[in-house]
């Protein structure tokens, strides 16, 4: 049974840091694509960032410069390290995995087979 739990989540102020972290089980880790999503209330679930099992990286235009997406496979724990936080990232940030390959891009949520229940970040002015 394939689980993933976020946690790291809380309140920070505006040019604070927070890490979450993504622990998984269930799975072959190092052969996931592991992706962070985020839904601020009464917007659309976005994408912020993925870790590819190759190594590459992508961001969203929002985050990118701010946010990096460490993983240990040696833990099966993927994280969103987020510094210069704004009271617009303040979401449920949700973590996702995808195992296969071929179609569908990195960004589009229906990719990921796998999800997390989610943590709340809250950034303050």
């Amino acid at each position: 049974q394939v689980q993933l739990a976020e946690s790291g989540g809380g309140l920070v102020q505006a040019g604070g840091s927070l890490r979450l972290s993504c622990t998984t089980s269930g799975l072959t880790f190092s052969v996931y694509d592991m992706a962070w999503f985020r839904q601020a209330l009464g917007k659309e679930r976005e994408f912020v960032s993925v870790s590819m099992r190759s190594g590459t990286t992508y961001y969203a235009g929002s985050v990118k410069g701010r946010f990096t997406i460490p993983r240990d496979n040696a833990k099966n724990t993927a994280f969103l390290q987020m510094n210069n936080l704004k009271p617009d990232d303040t979401a449920v940030y949700y973590c996702a995995a995808n195992f296969a390959t071929g179609a569908g891009v990195y960004w589009d949520q229906r990719k990921y087979g796998y999800w997390g229940q989610g943590t709340q970040v809250t950034v303050s002015t």
